[in-house]
């Protein structure tokens, strides 16, 4: 797939639609858009492309056509194969760090380079990121404790004890994965309740060496040249108390990219852009597309369908803008 390097995009054409993230949403409108002869920039900040596909360590069995995908990144690699000879643009390394939307027909936005776009089209495919404690010590250990995944890091953890924080089918599931090779996995749950699903529930409840401490936040994850411990709190009130553990796995939900665009777009009350059937968002010719913009159901499957589904309207406006001109 062509790029442009980073010192040439101050001099890029106009274009028709401009793709902001290159997960599987914004490859997907990428692909689409260069099918019905838009004239295409896909952007990402990333230096490389796939969103959270890069974060899919499974095997990928619930997409169509992906049944000998191995894990995320080989789907990923799969689709830029199937793009590589497409007519779009791909810059990566293209970090967007101001948008002006308050004019009506306005889309302009600046990346941290200086350049700046007014596309005809906008497609907002930025997806989401995991969600954080906010408590001392948890940017301060990667590779030094924080982990991955369950799936990736198993090895790893190998007789050693873990801590896994979430409640949902995530955290669930990694514990009983992390449980076959670790000596012992401690879930912790702010609330009584779980909400993952119950078998994994059951399958918790059957694991010897898992202990689940509900009702218990974490107040600061400890250590020196690794993580050595965590620190905890089961009520509000009660005294602080210490875990001794080797390694710390967080699973807590995600939220949406969308902090540059909430003062321009509606969005929900947890920062999800909104959109209509077509994916177009509260304001004309500016659609989101994929993880950003579908709370209930973000999947890969979903994500593609969103980017071309967006692409297939702005096709059919660009059209009819041309006609009447």
């Amino acid at each position: 797939m062509p790029l442009y390097q980073p010192s040439a995009i101050h001099h890029l054409p106009f274009y028709d639609v401009i793709v902001i993230g290159a997960g599987a949403a914004g490859l997907s409108a990428g692909l689409w858009c260069d099918e019905l002869g838009l004239k295409t920039l896909v952007l990402e900040h990333r230096a490389e492309v796939g969103g959270q596909l890069l974060r899919i360590y499974n095997t990928v069995e619930n997409h169509l056509g992906a049944e000998n995908a191995v894990n995320g990144r080989q789907l990923r690699d799969k689709f830029v194969a199937q793009l590589a000879n497409r007519g779009f643009l791909l810059q990566t390394e293209a970090e967007v760090a101001a948008v002006d939307l308050t004019t009506a027909g306005t889309k302009r936005f600046f990346l941290k380079n200086g350049a700046e776009f007014s596309p005809r089209f906008l497609i907002l495919a930025t997806g989401v990121k995991r969600r954080k404690l906010g408590v001392p010590g948890e940017d301060e250990f990667a590779g030094r404790g924080l982990l991955e995944s369950g799936k990736r890091d198993g090895d790893a953890i190998s007789g050693k004890t873990v801590v896994i924080v979430g409640g949902g089918d995530a955290a669930a599931e990694n514990a009983v994965i992390l449980a076959a090779a670790a000596e012992k996995v401690y879930l912790i749950h702010r609330r009584k309740e779980f909400r993952a699903r119950a078998e994994f529930i059951e399958k918790i409840d059957q694991t010897s060496n898992i202990e689940v401490l509900s009702e218990t936040q974490v107040l600061e994850i400890i250590g020196d040249e690794r993580i050595t411990a965590v620190k905890l709190q089961t009520t509000p009130h009660s005294e602080p108390f210490q875990i001794k553990t080797d390694a710390f796995l967080l699973r807590i939900g995600v939220e949406p990219n969308s902090e540059l665009f909430r003062e321009h777009l509606k969005t929900d009350a947890n920062g999800y852009l909104e959109i209509n059937s077509s994916c177009e968002t509260s304001m004309t010719d500016v659609f989101a597309v994929g993880d950003v913009a579908n709370p209930l159901a973000p999947t890969i499957s979903s994500a593609v369908g969103m980017g071309a589904t967006a692409a297939k309207v702005i096709a059919a406006r660009s059209l009819s803008e041309d006609r009447n001109l």
